[in-house]
């Protein structure tokens, strides 16, 4: 079963909440900005700035459950404060022969 199959998706946005999903700031918020946020909210920015990372690291980096994460994300992005990058659909990732006949043809040598 896919891990893409009844995630949720933000209201505003058409984005895709999987696991492996890439979160990165994008315009931090400034401090009136982060005092309309939730507590939580300012928590999963600073763990964004340091470096991209997936909603599943977030979710245990933050200590918390990964359908909060989800939502919380879903927050930030509506104002704006992160890019979320969903994973490469199995269709567009090149044909798993052509490295193999790369480390075929390498091997010969």
């Amino acid at each position: 079963m896919s891990s893409v199959a009844n995630v949720p998706r933000s209201p505003a946005c058409d984005v895709r909440f999987d696991l492996i999903a890439l979160v990165a700031v994008d315009d931090a918020p400034g401090t009136a900005e982060e005092a309309l946020l939730g507590p939580e909210h300012p928590g999963l920015l600073s763990l964004c700035r340091s470096e991209t990372q997936s909603v599943a690291e977030l979710a245990a980096d933050a200590d918390l459950p990964v359908g909060v994460v989800r939502v919380l994300l879903g927050d930030i992005l509506e104002a704006g404060h992160v890019r979320v990058s969903g994973p490469v659909p199995p269709a567009q990732l090149p044909d798993e022969r052509i490295p193999r006949e790369v480390i075929d043809g390498l091997r010969a040598l």
